[in-house]
């Protein structure tokens, strides 16, 4: 299986005790939907290697505590600190309406009401105090932020995704870009 068939669950983040547990933390927004995980990938150089769960426990703060099958020598944990967490995109929930995954709009259509089209989604920033929709038109970054009252709707069969942007920041971006390039030429 490729890392592109996957979405990140999380990374080993250390041991636990002395019978071969690990803690998970699970980058998601709901950790309890995977407390009872059967496997998971683990990026180990590159390769998704699978790793059986022989027992899991919740954790109050999000984490899991597995015990992963057929291993318990401390050298194997080590090797696993640090590692990324991956599940099949096939296991996610769907959904519906607003509601969307990061990277299931890539690739999608950026619709403005006012602007028209605004570019081709090429990734969600969500290292920001604010999740961005970041697009691409005519080699010009367009950043659009997530709100409710912006994100008016995924149309997931048209692959198109419709904004009410704030008046004049889809202009401001492809306008800003043009503006750049008209002064590089007059030096």
């Amino acid at each position: 299986m490729k890392i592109d068939d996957c979405f990140l669950l999380g990374y080993v983040a250390k041991k636990f005790g002395y019978k071969g547990e690990v803690i998970l933390k699970l980058d998601v927004d709901n950790p309890s939907d995977y407390a009872q995980l059967d496997s998971v990938l683990i990026n180990m150089k590159g390769r998704l290697v699978p790793f059986f769960i022989e027992s899991s426990q919740m954790n109050p703060n999000g984490s899991l505590r597995v015990k992963f099958e057929g291993v318990s020598d401390e050298n194997m944990l080590a090797k696993l600190l640090g590692s990324e967490l991956y599940l099949p995109l096939e296991v996610l929930p769907k959904l519906s309406g607003k509601a969307f995954y990061y990277h299931e709009i890539i690739g999608f259509e950026l619709i403005d009401e006012l602007a028209g089209a605004a570019g081709i989604i090429k990734t969600v920033m969500d290292q920001t105090v604010q999740e961005i929709i970041l697009a691409e038109k005519d080699g010009k970054e367009v950043m659009v932020p997530i709100t409710d009252d912006i994100l008016l709707a995924i149309d997931r069969k048209d692959k198109i995704v419709h904004v009410r942007a704030p008046e004049g920041l889809i202009e401001m971006y492809l306008e800003a870009s043009e503006d750049n390039e008209d002064d590089i030429e007059r030096e």
